[in-house]
């Protein structure tokens, strides 16, 4: 754990040039004509003061240690007992689909983490545990080539934010052509995030590689590494959660594919409903550009909302990331930080009158961003 203010302060600055919107002040007013323009940089300095004046760490603290370690506890062990007791066909599906469990926990809790460096000031610690996206069948470098420069840099701006990506299927933002299939969007919208990871394992990855659609993945030239690592990442996946459940352990292809296909629908709906609920709901802003904000700080709050922020169970769960605004405007601080980060966040933004979003549970998030979908597909 570090201790003193320096380096605590220090520790706070971006460790990934893109993670937000470059700052600087903004066009428009929030409701403060008198001190809106300080809103940034005193919000910036009282988060920054948190660590200082509690002496702590911005990264892991006991508490993610822990979770990092029941976590990798929990896949490791599943799979472990699978082949140690070779049980029956309900008690496979079964420890099967808790491997699943374990690893929408791992996707949520440390893998995102790692992929910001939050886990660790040792970048080798924070790469090992990154490959926790790979070991749940998603490519870890592509992962991360697409959240920072394809969201964190330009968060709820159509044809550059990643994450509303709709493939024709969905109208994610007002800025997006309306076709007359999204009129239903806000009613098949579950059953196609159920397909999230799969299209993940599957598609994405191989697409972002070789049929790149954004700009900047036309423009990068990737390490030969990556391109080996994506291969070999997908054959180890797809070998041990496919191939040796049917020749070690005998049992049918069809209950590991059934098996193989539920727990991805479990991991797709949570991962998807997670993400979702803090961008696309139906109080928060799409802007026409990235620069229509002169501050990145105020470009996450017209964009971002939070949800259950009161409730701990659900950012131990979905990895802090219901303090969705924290997690924005310090995604290099580890998660298990955002609580009280987000109190600063609350009463910062009052103070300076600036809108804070926020749903009380998770199941009204959920149910406003339905709102937003119905409202995008009969809306020209």
């Amino acid at each position: 754990m570090t201790s003193g203010n320096e380096e605590a302060v220090i520790t706070l600055k971006p460790e990934i040039e893109d993670l937000v919107a470059p700052e600087a002040w903004p066009r428009q007013s929030v409701g403060d004509p008198t001190g809106s323009s300080s809103f940034p940089k005193v919000l910036r300095r009282r988060l920054d003061r948190f660590f200082a004046d509690q002496k702590l760490s911005p990264k892991a603290d006991r508490t993610m240690w822990v979770k990092i370690a029941a976590g990798l506890a929990v896949l490791a062990g599943s799979w472990i007992a699978l082949y140690a007791w070779k049980p029956g066909s309900w008690k496979f599906v079964a420890l099967y689909v808790l491997s699943g469990l374990a690893q929408t926990f791992l996707l949520l809790n440390i893998a995102h983490d790692s992929n910001h460096n939050a886990i660790s000031s040792v970048p080798s610690v924070n790469k090992i545990l990154n490959y926790v996206f790979d070991v749940c069948g998603i490519n870890s470098y592509m992962w991360r080539i697409l959240h920072h420069r394809g969201h964190h840099s330009c968060i709820n701006v159509h044809g550059e934010d990643d994450a509303l990506t709709g493939r024709s299927i969905f109208r994610f933002t007002p800025h997006e052509p309306r076709s007359a299939l999204h009129r239903f969007q806000h009613i098949y919208a579950l059953f196609f995030y159920a397909m999230f990871s799969l299209d993940y394992v599957f598609v994405r990855d191989f697409e972002s590689f070789f049929f790149p659609s954004h700009d900047y993945l036309k423009r990068d030239r990737h390490p030969l590494r990556e391109y080996f690592i994506l291969f070999a990442g997908k054959a180890f996946y797809l070998t041990y959660m496919l191939i040796l459940p049917v020749v070690v352990l005998g049992r049918s292809p069809l209950l590991v594919a059934g098996a193989f296909v539920l727990v991805h629908l479990i991991i797709g709906l949570t991962v998807s409903l997670v993400f979702q609920t803090t961008h696309t709901v139906d109080t928060t802003y799409f802007p026409s550009n990235r620069s229509e904000f002169d501050n990145g700080v105020y470009h996450i709050f017209a964009t971002t909302a939070d949800y259950a922020t009161s409730n701990p169970v659900v950012g131990w769960l979905t990895g802090g990331l219901n303090h969705h605004i924290a997690h924005h405007l310090c995604p290099f601080v580890c998660h298990t930080h955002y609580a009280p980060l987000t109190r600063i966040v609350k009463e910062t933004a009052e103070e300076f009158g600036v809108p804070y979003r926020q749903h009380p549970t998770m199941t009204r998030a959920i149910w406003h961003h339905l709102i937003l979908l119905k409202q995008l597909g009969n809306e020209n």
